[in-house]
């Protein structure tokens, strides 16, 4: 009878998804988003490396529920001309609905599904996001600072007054923004930025200001090397936390290096 039900566990576990290409999986059935996810080549070869993770937050254009449209825009775009990228990428979709924002509960609920089903470094978990994504960017990293090893919000703003900037403190920061930008204000953009950087953390956090860019300044930020050398450097001190449940908040914030 165990011999039978592993077989059977066995013919019903979802398959490794390819390598090199993006593919599009279901929502967790414990809830989440819908996904792409890239895998990098030689991931099934080494059975037991971990990977890099990043998770990219997609923009208001990309609701809905065509998981094609994800790759309009940054990394998805990006990783379609460099399939040998050394890292997980994963690009959940939010549905199309007026006011619709990334829920940071929702995103916890999706990374616990990754890393039971991927080898994921915990050490090396990124965050970014344009646009809509890089309000979402901020909003899940200053509910969860013990997650990331970096994050790279672009093109956005902090919607949350009350959070609290100092638990960002010691997280790497890149945020890029264009200063002719009419859809989010750079002041606005950056406001959180300099409010990390005021509470004299570990590391300071960066800004890039593109000249006579409006709102698409995603363009060159993700097209930009050095930013994704920077990135792929970032490591946390302490792993994230592998009894990852939503709503639980760090009870000390590690430093990063």
């Amino acid at each position: 009878m165990a011999i039978a039900a592993a077989a059977s566990l066995a013919a019903t576990k979802a398959p490794t998804p390819p390598e090199g290409v993006q593919t599009a999986q279901l929502a967790p059935a414990a809830g989440g988003y819908p996904y792409l996810i890239f895998l990098p080549k030689g991931y099934a070869a080494a059975p037991t490396q971990k990977w890099p993770l990043l998770v990219f937050l997609h923009g208001s254009g990309e609701r809905g529920t065509d998981i094609e449209l994800v790759k309009k825009n940054g990394p998805p775009k990006a990783i379609a001309q460099h399939s040998g990228s050394p890292f997980i990428l994963v690009s959940p979709q939010l549905e199309l609905a007026e006011g619709n924002r990334w829920d940071p509960e929702r995103l916890d609920l999706l990374l616990v599904d990754l890393r039971r089903k991927y080898r994921v470094d915990s050490s090396r978990i990124y965050l970014t996001g344009l646009s809509l994504g890089g309000y979402g960017t901020w909003a899940w990293a200053l509910k969860r600072p013990d997650l990331f090893a970096a994050i790279v919000p672009v093109a956005a703003r902090s919607e949350d007054a009350s959070a609290d900037p100092c638990v960002l403190k010691d997280t790497p920061i890149w945020a890029f923004h264009g200063d002719q930008d009419d859809v989010v204000d750079p002041q606005a953009g950056f406001a959180i930025v300099k409010a990390v950087d005021a509470c004299k953390g570990s590391v300071r956090p960066k800004m890039t200001i593109y000249p006579q860019m409006s709102h698409g300044s995603w363009e060159p930020a993700y097209d930009d090397p050095a930013m994704w050398r920077w990135l792929l450097e970032q490591r946390r001190a302490t792993p994230a936390p592998g009894d990852l449940e939503p709503n639980i908040s760090a009870k000390k914030r590690p430093v990063n290096r």
